[in-house]
């Protein structure tokens, strides 16, 4: 849920971006579907004789596109109510640049809001699980009738009332029966999609193209008209409000001539018009934008509202659209359909889920309940969403310097890098899954500070947003080496972490400060992100040790102990009064009127969540807050709530800060207690339906976590590749490694009601360790687990068989 937070530069204030949300997405009700197929329509359930198993060839089966984009009851949100996942329904290939589907009325990030009951249009690219607007690029919308008002001015009359009943989803394929007669299907590769658009006898079958509607708005859009084709570009941005900006184009051909044809801007309509413009001006009197429309033919026409787009009509019912997309030139669109588009709409959607099928089973399940099923491979199929694949067919892609560069053969560039998220969970998943993709990631963000001059910190398409805190990078390139992808310029990325970490820069504001005193001033502002100094110096200690891991695993050992003295600095915030980590003024004081619950200082979070966040030093940790047992006391207290939202003194399982937190009992000699409130934590706040995710996913973030616990296992050390343990879902589990091994995990009475851990055969040998080393996540092998439903209190729980913890003086392997 880190992108909800508004700070993109120095002019964007908090009431301004409150304002703009209370506008897109508040209030919206709580609305789920039942469980899987139990909506008509809703899901494409498992494929016939697939069974309850993950055995099946189609694991696409069991996915549902629409988990998450409902609000859970109870799920607290950084700006109070409750909040969805905020995933999109849409059609996509595994990483792709072009997601095609439904865009509802009432905003929700994301694109698509469960509990909305009118479509406004398809548009052809998403984010999956952000926290706010962003892309929703060119909505195409079927209407059958006559275009005779602006849809500028007169939105409602082209938007659609819907219902789930006529709804379906599934990887690679999305369709609608539209309340107003039309259907619409969309299937997708990875830079291009197929839209099939039927219409009522006896109507006019028109489509519109909106190419200013893109979700956070445009500064600048066009589009032209061909005798079948349509093609024209967007610049947008505004992610949370900041001051992003990109670019992005898309070609559009149809299987038939139009009938008519015609374009709109401002509130003029332009029959038989064949281009149309439209720009954003800023009003000099408050903040928001009208707009100055060109269409051809005119000088000036439209007044008021800004947009602009493109209406056809058609002979048939019938009409295909092959869309091709890119963020460097509408050639380069057309370009990509040719390279990606083939065969019929039913052979695109068939090769989709193959390859979906083929994506999906790096990880095969089996022995579950249905719903745990469902929910496994819907959060596994998140996952794979992001970051996504930004370069073209042939390689080009539009770097952070705005101009075209060329990634090397055979390779992608990608996009979209929710920093402060990813690297707790998502990353090491896709490094261990899929390393040929993300060392294709790695060697992007090295590319983004070769043209842009830093590190992607919340990079949206080929521009910064600076949302959220830390120094991400460095974690994730840290992890991306540790699990196995290591085909990216090392030394280039550690170069540039080291530079960001010790001259001043907008990623890590404050960092001359930081290595003054070894924390940021509470008392002290800078550019961005002048609120949060705790959580944001814990960051920075993370990164630090991160960078230091990188270094050591590339043999740069004066790097790496000069970074491991660095993220000792966590101990400057600790107050040992207190017992918290604690905001401290540049004179050495610390904050008065301290609250354990009070989010004053820090970011989404507390000082009871942030407390715990010190995940590589977890012994220094635990000695500083009086030893085992009065940490297991503490987290007893803690986990009394698992969703807590960030006011209160207790755990907020649905934001990113939290989720290794369960996993710290088995640290404290307590494992049995680890494995019972991760298995709390899946069972109550994860579930297969449209509200079955606990906060935003975060591009991936909270379903990997999912993922890992499942398999009974969680990458807890940020730069590192130990595993600690949980206990599995299910009873057998293959995870296919990207080294061409597999880890296999073999759990006969494992079962919703038995987590709890009696005995561990690794590799046929006994143990009593709650956790795998670094090597397990390379070479693989196997795990036997005896599960019960009752707990085994010694288990694990001797002080010798604890996880490692890499403090002052430890020793790495």
């Amino acid at each position: 849920m880190g992108q909800d937070a508004p700070l993109g530069g120095p002019h964007l204030t908090r009431k301004t971006f409150l304002r703009g949300l209370a506008v897109t997405g508040a209030g919206v009700a709580l609305a789920q579907s039942p469980l899987l197929g139990g909506v008509a329509g809703a899901v494409s359930g498992p494929a016939k004789g697939a069974g309850a198993g993950g055995g099946s060839r189609d694991l696409a089966g069991h996915v549902n596109p629409f988990v998450g984009t409902a609000i859970q009851k109870d799920s607290p949100s950084v700006f109070g109510g409750q909040q969805a996942g905020n995933t999109h329904p849409g059609a996509v290939a595994p990483f792709g640049m072009l997601t095609w589907g439904p865009d509802t009325v009432e905003k929700q990030p994301g694109g698509y809001s469960w509990a909305a009951p009118t479509i406004r249009g398809f548009s052809l690219t998403h984010v999956s699980g952000g926290g706010c607007d962003s892309l929703g690029d060119f909505p195409f919308m079927p209407f059958p009738g006559e275009v005779t008002s602006s849809p500028a001015t007169t939105p409602e009359r082209y938007a659609s009332a819907f219902s789930h009943d006529a709804e379906s989803a599934s990887p690679g394929y999305y369709g609608v029966h539209l309340d107003n007669g039309a259907k619409a299907e969309f299937t997708a590769t990875q830079r291009a999609g197929t839209g099939r658009f039927t219409y009522p006898r006896g109507k006019t079958a028109s489509l519109l193209v909106d190419v200013s509607g893109s979700a956070a708005g445009t500064s600048a859009a066009e589009v032209r008209v061909g005798r079948n084709t349509l093609s024209g570009s967007a610049t947008s941005g505004m992610f949370c409000g900041a001051a992003d900006s990109y670019q992005v184009y898309f070609w559009a051909e149809f299987d038939q001539p139009f009938k008519t044809s015609g374009t709109w801007s401002g509130d003029s309509v332009q029959p038989g018009g064949s281009k149309a413009s439209c720009e954003a001006q800023q009003s000099d009197t408050d903040d928001t934008s009208e707009g100055v429309c060109l269409a051809t033919g005119t000088s000036a026409a439209g007044t008021g509202t800004a947009g602009c787009g493109a209406y056809v009509t058609f002979h048939g019912p019938v009409a295909e659209a092959r869309v091709g997309i890119s963020f460097t030139s509408v050639a380069a669109a057309r370009a990509n359909l040719r390279a990606e588009n083939h065969g019929s709409f039913a052979a695109q959607r068939a090769r989709a889920r193959a390859t979906w099928n083929e994506q999906l089973g790096a990880i095969r399940v089996d022995g579950g309940e249905p719903a745990d099923l469902a929910t496994f491979y819907t959060a596994l199929y998140h996952c794979f969403l992001h970051p996504n694949v930004f370069s073209d067919a042939n390689g080009d892609y539009t770097g952070f310097d705005g101009k075209t560069h060329r990634t090397r053969r055979g390779h992608a560039q990608y996009a979209n890098f929710s920093g402060w998220d990813v690297y707790r969970s998502q990353i090491q998943l896709l490094a261990m899954l899929a390393p040929r993709e993300t060392s294709d990631m790695m060697q992007s963000m090295v590319n983004d500070y070769a043209q842009g001059g830093q590190l992607p910190k919340w990079s949206l398409a080929n521009d910064e947003s600076y949302i959220m805190v830390g120094d991400p990078a460095a974690p994730i390139f840290a992890e991306a080496y540790a699990f196995g992808a290591r085909d990216f310029d090392t030394r280039a990325a550690l170069d540039a972490l080291v530079a960001q970490a010790t001259k001043a820069n907008r990623i890590r504001p404050g960092i001359e400060d930081f290595q003054k005193f070894g924390y940021l001033p509470a008392d002290r502002t800078y550019e961005q992100y002048h609120y949060g100094s705790v959580s944001t110096s814990l960051e920075y200690n993370t990164a630090d040790f991160a960078i230091a891991e990188l270094a050591r695993q590339t043999g740069d050992m004066g790097t790496a102990r000069t970074f491991d003295q660095r993220a000792q600095y966590w101990r400057k915030l600790f107050n040992p009064k207190t017992g918290y980590v604690q905001g401290r003024n540049a004179d050495g004081s610390w904050v008065a009127d301290f609250d354990p619950a009070s989010p004053a200082n820090f970011v989404e979070g507390n000082a009871a969540q942030y407390t715990w966040m010190v995940p590589f030093d977890v012994r220094g940790l635990f000695d500083a807050l009086g030893g085992d047992k009065a940490v297991r006391t503490r987290l007893d207290t803690f986990f009394t709530q698992l969703n807590a939202g960030m006011d209160k003194p207790y755990a907020w399982m649905g934001n990113e800060p939290n989720i290794p937190a369960p996993y710290l009992y088995a640290y404290a000699g307590a494992p049995y207690r680890t494995q019972e409130v991760v298995r709390r934590a899946m069972t109550e706040l994860y579930t297969p339906e449209a509200g079955g995710l606990p906060g935003n996913d975060d591009l991936g973030t909270m379903s990997a976590w999912y993922v890992w616990s499942a398999l009974g296992m969680f990458p807890q050390v940020p730069g590192r590749a130990e595993l600690v343990l949980a206990s599995p879902l299910f009873r057998a589990a293959t995870v296919r490694l990207g080294s061409g091994r597999t880890i296999e995990v073999h759990a006969p009475h494992a079962a919703r009601n038995a987590p709890y851990v009696r005995g561990l055969r690794v590799d046929g040998r006994r143990s009593t360790k709650p956790w795998l080393p670094a090597t397990f996540a390379h070479t693989g092998g196997r795990l036997d687990f005896s599960l019960a439903a009752a707990p085994d209190r010694h288990w694990g729980s001797d002080p010798t068989d604890a996880p490692p913890s890499f403090g002052k003086n430890s020793h790495r392997a």
